[in-house]
């Protein structure tokens, strides 16, 4: 099969598999792409230039096996989002673009011993108190008391841990979070005044972009035995959090960006777009980003852990019930835009490699050191979010993930309309119209952001998960459907 980027230059995939397609290395490509697609999804990415990102994310120093792209994968700045690289930790580099400008963008599950059946019809009304208590939208601030800079330099050492000791959220919490929601090699230091700026008021704000909470029940299980284990029913009510590090995190993507552009030259780094700027893992510059990136994945385990407190707040008082009769409980977080140092199987031998996963979730198996015990012997819970029309999903990582893509699958739909082409097609729609049509009580601040967001704007998230379910990576648990949604 044939795709072709914007320029209109083809580029030939060969099929590996029924959902796995391969360009071949060619110029200064130091690996082959792989990409994990059915051959709609392929078919769809013609006029779409990530294929070329794949390639030019090949050309990087130090990448081991292949530069991968996941079935979500879209164009993004630098790498694909969607995209997965893994690079030696001794000969290879680190770069900005390949964790994207939303530092640990993520996705956590809450469950709830509710009944979806027995209080639909109080959906507005939670989604209403939702709306109140968990700012959102551009520049939104305000969900707890403006930090000094001190206390933010704390919260950006300690992570999640730190929103437990001020009173959101419970200490087993932390048990259920990537890295327990903290990564130790934070800098807080290693910030810019402008980022540490931005990051005082932003801290529980859901900001604007594909960033939203959602309300959804369960649809279908597929996997009772794991559904049963992580305390899902048909029905039950769930809680989707969509979120990353804020200004905080844009603005230290922005300063080490520039920060690499400036030092490619020393390394004697030239690659095919400055967009990938990077520089050795083991070079200061490299520390240094990798430090300060902690910080801001830091930043964003703790908003999302600020965002499900401020929810309980809204169901408790939208409900009138007590927390025991809500049961509301953290499932799973897990980042969909970081880099990690982590240990794989290449060519038979161990390595120690520092995988990029942009737009990527983590999907380790089971028996993992790094699954919580709660769940080791079923494999790391995955998240899905889907377009807020749809559904979203549960997965679980498999042994397959660890062998071909360094423990990585999809991260949600992936968009097939840039943002103007998705307020072009809304002209006309009544949206809070057609999000009832799709059974969704929506809230946001502007029309134009949800405008921009609207279901067909995104590839049908089912097949993005299923590709990766037929290909062994991830699967399946359960299906989740949205009742109820904010957003920016």
């Amino acid at each position: 099969m044939q795709g072709k980027n914007v320029a209109g230059e083809e580029i030939k995939l060969k099929r590996i598999e029924d959902c796995l397609w391969e360009i071949p290395r060619q110029g200064g490509m130091r690996v082959p792409g792989r990409i994990y697609a059915t051959e709609k999804l392929v078919a769809d990415l013609k006029e779409d230039n990530s294929l070329r990102q794949v390639m030019n994310v090949a050309h990087l120093p130090g990448i081991v096996g292949y530069s991968l792209a996941m079935p979500d994968i879209h164009w993004g700045y630098g790498f694909p989002i969607g995209g997965v690289a893994a690079m030696d930790f001794d000969d290879g580099v680190v770069s900005p673009g390949g964790v994207g400008y939303d530092i640990n963008c993520g996705v956590r599950l809450v469950k709830t011993s509710l009944v979806f059946n027995e209080i639909n019809e109080k959906i507005p009304q939670i989604v209403e108190t939702l709306f109140s208590l968990i700012p959102s939208g551009v520049g939104a601030e305000g969900a707890i008391p403006k930090l000094s800079k001190e206390n933010e330099k704390r919260l950006l050492r300690d992570g999640a841990r730190w929103a437990v000791e001020h009173g959101y959220g419970r200490a087993e919490d932390l048990e259920f979070m990537e890295e327990g929601g903290r990564l130790e090699s934070a800098d807080a230091e290693l910030l810019s005044d402008r980022a540490l700026e931005r990051g005082l008021k932003q801290v529980g704000t859901l900001g604007s972009g594909n960033h939203f909470l959602e309300i959804g029940r369960v649809d279908e299980i597929y996997l009772p035995h794991v559904a049963n284990a992580l305390g899902l029913f048909p029905n039950q009510v769930v809680i989707l959090i969509h979120t990353g590090s804020r200004g905080l995190g844009y603005q230290t993507c922005e300063d080490f960006l520039k920060v690499m552009n400036h030092a490619m030259a020393k390394y004697g780094i030239q690659l095919p777009d400055r967009q990938l700027a990077c520089t050795p893992i083991r070079s200061a510059e490299g520390q240094d980003y990798l430090s300060a990136m902690a910080a801001a994945a830091n930043y964003a385990w703790v908003n999302r852990q600020v965002i499900m407190s401020l929810a309980e707040k809204a169901f408790l008082r939208a409900l009138s019930i007590s927390p025991a009769e809500l049961g509301f409980s953290l499932i799973y977080d897990v980042c969909h835009n970081i880099a990690k140092i982590e240990e794989h199987m290449v060519d038979g031998k161990k390595r120690r490699l520092c995988v990029h996963r942009k737009g990527a979730t983590r999907a380790f198996p089971p028996g993992h050191a790094q699954v919580p015990n709660a769940y080791r012997q079923l494999g790391q819970p995955i998240l899905i979010p889907g377009d807020m029309g749809r559904y979203s999903y549960l997965l679980v990582g498999t042994e397959a993930a660890m062998a071909k893509t360094f423990g990585s699958t999809c991260h949600g739909a992936g968009r097939v309309m840039s943002r103007a082409q998705s307020k072009k097609q809304s002209r006309g729609i009544d949206i809070d119209q057609e999000m009832a049509r799709r059974g969704v009580v929506a809230r946001y601040q502007g029309r134009a952001t949800m405008a921009e967001e609207m279901p067909h704007a995104y590839k049908d998230v089912a097949e993005v998960v299923e590709t990766m379910d037929l290909a062994g990576i991830s699967k399946k648990v359960a299906r989740l459907r949205p009742v109820g949604v904010i957003k920016g």
